[in-house]
C-alpha cells in the first residue's frame, strides 16, 4: 500500500504521505517486520565505540555482497572472498549482542530500556537467520567449483590453500551453534581445533610419519566430531517435538501432512541444517584424500545370513518373523551390549556408528566371533539400507568390506576358508553357535569359608581364592618389579608399575547373606532367575530383586579395618569386579560387572555401598543372559573384589599384543583415550587414539586421532563419593595430537611394554593401562579374544 501511495508523487498530500509513512513504520515495529538492516540500524545508538565498529562492518560487507545478485556472481571478482567477510563479520557482531544479552536488566530498568532489549534479541535472532542463508550460498559455491572432489584432488597434491575458506564458514557455522546454545564449550573445542588444523596446514612430513595422512587424519577426527554435534542436535529435537507436535497440531485442526513433517523442517531450516552439509562434503573429501570408505573392522570375518535393522542390540530387537541366520544393522550402540544375549543366532553386525575396538561390545564379539564392523559414510549406509530384508554375503577383513545379495541355498563349502587366506578373515558363519566357558569356570575358584574381615593381599591372589582378573594383577605386581631391567631392540624400557592393591575375596558375599540371615531368599530368587523368561518382565523383576537384595547388605565386620590398615586415610580407591567368570579365555565379560571409582575407606558408608554394587552387578539382566548364553549355572558365579590406589591418569590406553584386524603378530596396536579409561570400556561416542607399533623395527604409525568430546576425571581434592567429572576436550592442547615425537615415543613404550606381558603370559594380551606424568600403569591383562 505504501509504494502505491508513493509511486505518484502529488496524488497524495505531502502530510497524508508523511503520516502514512509513520504508520507503516510502527506497523512494522509492531510486528517486527524490518529488514536485518533496518532492526540493526535500530539499536546503533545503543552500542559503544567498538560495538559500533563491528555493526559498520557487517553493514558494510552485507552491502558489497547484495551487490552481487546471484550466486554465480559470488565465484567472480573475488566473490567468494566478500561471502566470507560477511561470514566473519555477522560472527563477530552476534557474538557482540549475545554478551550484551548475557548481562541481563535489574528489575527496576525502565521501558525503554525494556524495549532496546527486546530490539538487541530481535536481531540477534535475525542474524541467526541470516547466518543460514549466508552458509548456504557458500555450499552453492562451492559445489560450483567442483566440492569435495576439488578439494581431494588438492589435498593429493599437497595444496590445501583451498581448504581454508571451507573451514572458515564450519568454523563460524560451529561458533554460531554455540551461541545459540546448542553445547558451547563443545563448539568452542571444535572450534579451537578446526582453527588449529587450518593455521598448521600440511607438511611433507610430521615426524617420521606421511604429512599429508596426519593432516587427513587429525582433520577427519575433528570433523566427525563436528558431525557428531549435529547429529546429537537432531536426535534431541527427534525426542521432544513429535509428540508434542502431533497432540497441538490435532488441537488446532492442523493439516496432518504439516504435522507430520514439523521436526525435520524445523532442522532442515536451521544452522545446524548448513553446518551438517558442510561436514558432509568435508568428510567426503578427507575420505577421498585417505583412500578410505568409510568402514572400520572391529572383528574380520565372514557370515551368510538376513540383513535386518534394529536400533539397538538389546534382547527383543529382532523380529520374531526371523528364522536362521542373522546380519543386524545397528542404528546405535552403548559399547556395553552383547551380541548373543539379542540372539544366538546373530552372525554379523553392522554398527552405523564409530566404536572404539576395545569397548566391552567389541571385546565380546571377538570373543563370540561375531563378524562386527561399523561404517559412518552415509552413501554407503544407503547402499547397505537398501538390501535389508534379503539374505546376503558379509565379508570384512584388513582389504575391505563387501555386502552383496547370496541365495539362501549357498552352500558354506562354495565359500570356504581356502578363499579367505591372506584377508584376515575368519571362517564363514552361517549360525550362532559359541564355545561354552563353564568348563573353565566350574574349576576356577574356591567354595572354601571366608573368615571375617578376611582380605587377601595382591601379591597373594590366586584363581582359587580371588578370581583370574585379581590373580593376573597379582602377577602384574611381581612383574613390574623387575620390568625395569628389559629392553626392546631399541632400547625402549618396558618398565611400568602397578597400583597397589588388596583383595576381598570369593566367600565375603556369601558370609554376609548370612550375617543378614539372606540365604534362603538369596537361593530361592536364584533358582527362579534360573529359568526365568524374558517375555512379560519375568526375568527383569527377579534380577531387580537379587541386586536390590544384595547391594543392601552390609560388609562382613572387619573387612573395613583390614583394608584402612593397608591404605593411607588419604587415598583414592577404585573398587573393581573380580568374579569367577570374567577374564578366562573363553568368556572375557569385559565390562559386564561393575567397577566404582572414587571411593575411600575413610567414608565407610560410601565403601560399603561400592563393594555392594559391585557384588550385585554379578545379577544385571545382561550378566544373566551373558552365562546363559555360555551354559554356565547362574548358582556357580560367584564374586570376589579387588580395591586398588585410584589414579588420576592423563591418558588411559589398551593395547592388542596381536592384530585384532588381521591377526598380524609383530605389531602391538594401542588404543587411547584422555583421561579415565572408561571412556574407551563403555562404548563412549567417539574415536581413541590409534598407534601400530612394530615390536621388532620399533616403527610407530598413527591409524586414527582421538575425538571424544569428553574425558573423565578424578580430582585429587575432590571428595571420594564414587564420582568423578567430566570436562570437554580440546585436542588442539593434547600433545598426543600435536607433538609427533611424544606421539612415537608413546607408542614405542606402549609396545615395550605389551611385548613384555605378552611373552610372560604365554599368548597375546589385552593390556589394559594408563599413563600419569611420565609413568606407565598396568592395570589389568587378559588373554585375547582370537
Amino acid at each position: 500500500m505504501l509504494t502505491r501511495i508513493t509511486k505518484s508523487p502529488g496524488e497524495y498530500s505531502e502530510a497524508f504521505v508523511e503520516q502514512f509513512k509513520i504508520f507503516h513504520r510502527e506497523l512494522k515495529d509492531f510486528f517486527n517486520a524490518g529488514s536485518l538492516a533496518e532492526q540493526l540500524e535500530s539499536i546503533r545508538v545503543s552500542l559503544d565505540q567498538w560495538n559500533l565498529s563491528a555493526l559498520t562492518t557487517f553493514l558494510e560487507c552485507k552491502k558489497s555482497l547484495d551487490n552481487l545478485e546471484d550466486s554465480s556472481n559470488v565465484l567472480k571478482n573475488k566473490g567468494i572472498d566478500c561471502l566470507m567477510k560477511t561470514i566473519q563479520s555477522l560472527n563477530a557482531l552476534r557474538e557482540v549482542i549475545v554478551k550484551g544479552l548475557e548481562s541481563g536488566v535489574r528489575n527496576d530498568a525502565p521501558d525503554a530500556a525494556i524495549a532496546m532489549r527486546q530490539k538487541w534479541r530481535l536481531c540477534e535472532i535475525g542474524l541467526e537467520d541470516y547466518s543460514f542463508v549466508l552458509l548456504s550460498r557458500f555450499l552453492n559455491a562451492l559445489d560450483a567449483v567442483g566440492g569435495a572432489d576439488r578439494l581431494a584432488a588438492n589435498v593429493e597434491s599437497e595444496n590445501v590453500s583451498s581448504w581454508n575458506d571451507p573451514l572458515s564458514a564450519l568454523i563460524v557455522g560451529i561458533r554460531q551453534l554455540g551461541l545459540s546454545g546448542w553445547k558451547p564449550e563443545e563448539c568452542t573445542a571444535i572450534g579451537n581445533e578446526l582453527l588449529a588444523w587450518q593455521e598448521k596446514g600440511l607438511s611433507e612430513k610430521e615426524g617420521s610419519e606421511d604429512g599429508k595422512t596426519i593432516w587427513a587424519l587429525r582433520l577427519k577426527a575433528t570433523l566427525d566430531r563436528s558431525r557428531r554435534l549435529t547429529e546429537d542436535y537432531s536426535e534431541v529435537l527427534l525426542q521432544i517435538f513429535p509428540q508434542k507436535v502431533q497432540m497441538l497440531g490435532k488441537a488446532l485442526g492442523i493439516p496432518e501432512n504439516s504435522v507430520r513433517t514439523y521436526t525435520e523442517a524445523e532442522i532442515r531450516a536451521g544452522v545446524i541444517f548448513q553446518v551438517s552439509k558442510l561436514c558432509t562434503v568435508l568428510l567426503k573429501a578427507v575420505r577421498s584424500a585417505l583412500g578410505s570408505q568409510g568402514w572400520d573392522v572391529l572383528v574380520p570375518g565372514a557370515a551368510l545370513g538376513t540383513l535386518v535393522q534394529v536400533e539397538s542390540i538389546v534382547p527383543g530387537s529382532l523380529p520374531s518373523s526371523v528364522a536362521g541366520p542373522v546380519i543386524l544393522v545397528v542404528n546405535k550402540a552403548d559399547g556395553d551390549e552383547e551380541v548373543t544375549a539379542a540372539g544366538s543366532n546373530i552372525v554379523g553386525v553392522i554398527l552405523l556408528q564409530e566404536l572404539p575396538h576395545l569397548s566391552h561390545l567389541g571385546v565380546r564379539a571377538r570373543q563370540e566371533k561375531v563378524a562386527f564392523v561399523t561404517c559412518e559414510d552415509n552413501d554407503r549406509v544407503s547402499e547397505i539400507q537398501k538390501l535389508c530384508g534379503k539374505y546376503v554375503r558379509f565379508e570384512a577383513s584388513s582389504a575391505g568390506v563387501n555386502v552383496f545379495p547370496s541365495s539362501s541355498d549357498n552352500s558354506i563349502g562354495d565359500f570356504s576358508l581356502k578363499n579367505l587366506s591372506g584377508n584376515g578373515l575368519s571362517p564363514i558363519k552361517a549360525s550362532g553357535s559359541h564355545d561354552s566357558s563353564w568348563a573353565t569356570v566350574k574349576a576356577s575358584h574356591s567354595t572354601q569359608s571366608v573368615s571375617s574381615g578376611g582380605v587377601i593381599l595382591l601379591a597373594d591372589a590366586n584363581t582359587q581364592t580371588s578370581g583370574s582378573k585379581a590373580a593376573a594383577c597379582g602377577h602384574l605386581a611381581s612383574l613390574a618389579a623387575i620390568s625395569d631391567k628389559v629392553y626392546s631392540d631399541q632400547g625402549v624400557p618396558a618398565s611400568f608399575n602397578v597400583p597397589a592393591g588388596a583383595v576381598i575375596p570369593f566367600g565375603s558375599m556369601e558370609l554376609a547373606l548370612e550375617q543378614n540371615k539372606s540365604v534362603k531368599t538369596f537361593r530361592s530368587l536364584l533358582e527362579q532367575i534360573e529359568t526365568a523368561k524374558l517375555e512379560g518382565g519375568e526375568l527383569d523383576k527377579l534380577c531387580h530383586q537379587l541386586q536390590d537384595l544384595v547391594s543392601s547388605l552390609q560388609l562382613p565386620k572387619g573387612i573395613i579395618e583390614s583394608i584402612e590398615r593397608l591404605f593411607p586415610s588419604n587415598t583414592c580407591l577404585i573398587v573393581r569386579s573380580s568374579a569367577n567368570v570374567e577374564d578366562l579365555a573363553g568368556m572375557s565379560a569385559a565390562g559386564l560387572y561393575e567397577s566404582i571409582p572414587n571411593v575411600s575407606p575413610s567414608n565407610p558408608t560410601v565403601f560399603e555401598n561400592a563393594v555392594a554394587q559391585v557384588w550385585a552387578s554379578l545379577y544385571t539382566r545382561r550378566a544373566v543372559l551373558s552365562r546363559r548364553a555360555a551354559g554356565v549355572p547362574q548358582k556357580e558365579a560367584t564374586m570376589a573384589v579387588l580395591v586398588q590406589e585410584m589414579l588420576s591418569p592423563d591418558i588411559s590406553f589398551v593395547l592388542h599384543t596381536l592384530s585384532p584386524t588381521d591377526h598380524d603378530d609383530k605389531y602391538v596396536e594401542a588404543e587411547i583415550a584422555p583421561g579415565l579409561g572408561e571412556t574407551l570400556a563403555s562404548g563412549t561416542r567417539g574415536t581413541p587414539w590409534r598407534l601400530s607399533s612394530g615390536k621388532f623395527d620399533g616403527l610407530v604409525r598413527t591409524l586414527a586421532f582421538a575425538n571424544f568430546s569428553e574425558e573423565m576425571l578424578v580430582l585429587s581434592a575432590g571428595p571420594a563419593d564414587g564420582e568423578v567429572i567430566r570436562l570437554t576436550v580440546d585436542y588442539s592442547k593434547k600433545p598426543l595430537t600435536v607433538d609427533p615425537i611424544f606421539r612415537r615415543q608413546l607408542g614405542q613404550r606402549l609396545c615395550a611394554v605389551g611385548f613384555f606381558l605378552e611373552r610372560k603370559f604365554g599368548c597375546a594380551q589385552d593390556v589394559e593401562g594408563c599413563v600419569v606424568g611420565k609413568d606407565i600403569f598396568i592395570v589389568q591383562t587378559r588373554p585375547q579374544p582370537q
